[in-house]
């Protein structure tokens, strides 16, 4: 039987209310003991120090485009799982928008095959709303949820027909899956660019303005209650967006609701500044959908974040090829590569005094498990918790380790993120899945 001990480290594990200096014991792959020299126990191990270093479960991603199949030039589930590795994630969920889409059993095995192939880590495959992904007809729900989808998505697009939506949220119910709608309304954000304001007006550009995600969140919302079904809200970006989710909430809608690292940190003026005020640019590297909005939405989404009206942290990891991007900005395919500085832009909301470190690792550990009530699902027992029996998944983290963002050096085909050159402060040390030690930046010390 293998054995991992990893000594001596501030283990947070939200779900079980833990934060203390503790060892983790891992054999055969699973969580065997954790607790004060825990590891002195174990005879026969590979041990890793990780005193001065943070010890939480694996991070659980529920919004990652792999890619494949279809688009391997811009990511494979090999090159996407390995950058999930780097960024402390050891379980992503796989967007549906492929070649083919994931609209099928077949499209959905042939995915699974591959990850466990070739994956690195865990990957939990998301299944197509609608057939095709083209919003006129409902994809087999039934037959995705029996190949193992872990949620309906057709990510990318909205749903834009609400009497489809509306069938789409009740006929996901049989099966308990969450619909996870993309909420911008295509009338709205027609031939946008950017979020719309004054940058855009600066830059000459047509904007995305905050209501056409707000229309829709409180459509979708008004469809969840009608339907009792499952709303989970993708990457929300806007004030206006979290005050319908909290009053939704309050209410009991089964709603629930994910933020992305980029738009909790950053703003539109990325777009056409940079960190570089004196002159104007057109930063495609900063173009996303739903696009990147002003400081009174990061405020909002902090907030929301903190106090769980928004459920997790999603990376919306978008990898693009070098010509996707290097082209007019009205041309460029929108999206970041995340996965591997998603924890350390997170963690500038803990030394801003925003959200406390352990609030932090809830969203994104247990907080999105609970989301798609994936705790109670077979199959999925102890994801996102250091707990006896659970997998041996765990990321070690230094907290306040400052490095460079360089993206030549990313595992992730993506190279495409506004952060080039950046320092940034939070440091994944090491990942551990399944009891192995998938990734290492040298810095874990062998005892």
């Amino acid at each position: 039987m293998a054995t991992l001990a990893i000594h001596n480290g501030r283990v947070i594990d939200p779900a079980l209310g833990r934060d203390g200096i503790a060892d983790v014991v891992i054999v055969d792959g699973r969580i065997a003991r954790v607790g004060p020299n825990e590891g002195d126990m174990v005879v026969e191990a590979e041990r890793i120090d990780a005193t001065g270093l943070v010890v939480v479960p694996g991070f659980v991603d529920l919004h990652t485009h792999l890619r494949e199949p279809g688009f391997e030039g811009k990511e494979t589930i090999r090159t996407g799982t390995a950058a999930a590795a780097r960024g402390g994630y050891t379980t992503v969920c796989a967007m549906a928008n492929t070649r083919p889409p994931m609209d099928s059993r077949a499209a959905i095995e042939s995915v699974l095959r591959e990850a466990e192939k070739s994956g690195i880590v865990r990957v939990l495959p998301i299944g197509c709303i609608t057939r095709g992904r083209e919003g006129a007809e409902l994809a087999p729900a039934g037959e995705l949820a029996g190949a193992g989808v872990v949620a309906l998505s057709d990510d990318g697009d909205a749903v834009s027909d609400p009497s489809l939506m509306r069938h789409a949220l009740e006929y996901a119910t049989r099966w308990g899956l969450p619909v996870a709608q993309h909420c911008e309304d295509p009338a709205l954000v027609r031939d946008g660019q950017m979020h719309e304001g004054w940058v855009a007006t600066r830059l000459g550009l047509r904007g995305r303005p905050a209501s056409a995600e707000e229309t829709f969140v409180a459509r979708d919302i008004a469809l969840a209650e009608l339907t009792g079904g499952h709303l989970h809200i993708c990457h929300v970006s806007t004030a206006g967006s979290v005050a319908l989710i909290a009053a939704a909430k309050a209410r009991g809608a089964h709603v629930t609701a994910e933020v992305a690292p980029h738009h909790l940190t950053l703003t539109h003026e990325e777009v056409g500044f940079g960190d570089d005020y004196r002159s104007i640019h057109y930063h495609t590297n900063a173009k996303v959908n739903p696009p990147l909005r002003e400081e009174v939405d990061i405020a909002a989404l902090r907030a929301a974040l903190r106090s769980g009206i928004i459920d997790a942290v999603a990376t919306d990891h978008a990898p693009h090829g070098q010509g996707d991007k290097e082209i007019e900005f009205d041309l460029a395919a929108p999206g970041l590569t995340m996965l591997e500085t998603s924890f350390a832009l997170c963690m500038k909301l803990v030394h801003d005094g925003d959200i406390d470190l352990p609030t932090l690792i809830e969203r994104m550990t247990i907080g999105p498990v609970r989301a798609w009530g994936l705790d109670i699902r077979a199959g999925f027992d102890g994801l996102g918790t250091l707990a006896p029996g659970a997998p041996g998944d765990v990321a070690i983290l230094d907290p306040n380790a400052e490095w460079t963002v360089d993206p030549a050096a990313f595992a992730s085909k993506g190279k495409n993120t506004p952060l080039a050159g950046r320092m940034l402060r939070g440091l994944v040390v090491a990942t551990v899945f399944g009891g192995a030690l998938v990734h290492d930046t040298g810095r874990v010390v062998a005892l």
